[in-house]
């Protein structure tokens, strides 16, 4: 009895949570050289929500480790064929008409994409930009409500 209780509890705490739709442009963020991980991709945004959906748009040279990294982290891997950019148009689109979610979250560091955000926006939905430098468009960075800037991992 007591354990349903504690169930209780905590679904009323988490009501008021914020619920975030993410969209990671594969090949444009999950490159070797910036190192950048996914448990450290959710763990920034866990700070601002709860993530619903968490898709990982991958082109068909993606090497199998990636793949099984991506299912791991309990992310949808998207495999398509040449380049990514429209099916992550359409993913995020999906979230943004979806009224279960609250933020858009896009790791890209593209400004082709800037229309997503003006988008999500003035659909209600608060916009998280997830990046890296080198080429962090300046106008993504601008236009979203929340900005994460993750940092290449250091040699040893």
């Amino acid at each position: 009895m007591r354990r349903v209780i504690a169930k209780i509890l905590k679904r009323e705490e988490e009501e008021g949570e914020k619920t975030i739709g993410l969209i990671i442009d594969g090949p444009n963020i999950l490159r070797k050289e910036f190192g950048i991980k996914l448990e450290d991709i959710k763990a920034a945004l866990e700070k601002i929500g709860k993530i619903r959906v968490a898709k990982v748009v991958l082109n068909q040279y993606a090497p199998q480790g990636l793949i099984e990294a991506v299912v791991n982290q309990g992310f949808e891997p998207i495999i398509v064929a040449g380049d990514t950019d429209v099916r992550v148009a359409i993913e995020a689109m999906e979230l943004i008409y979806n009224a279960d979610i609250d933020v858009l979250a896009l790791a890209t560091r593209d400004a082709d994409f800037l229309p997503l955000i003006s988008e999500a926006k003035r659909r209600g939905k608060e916009t998280v930009i997830i990046g890296i430098e080198p080429g962090f468009s300046v106008a993504l960075q601008n236009a979203a409500d929340y900005i994460i800037k993750m940092e290449k991992k250091g040699e040893d």
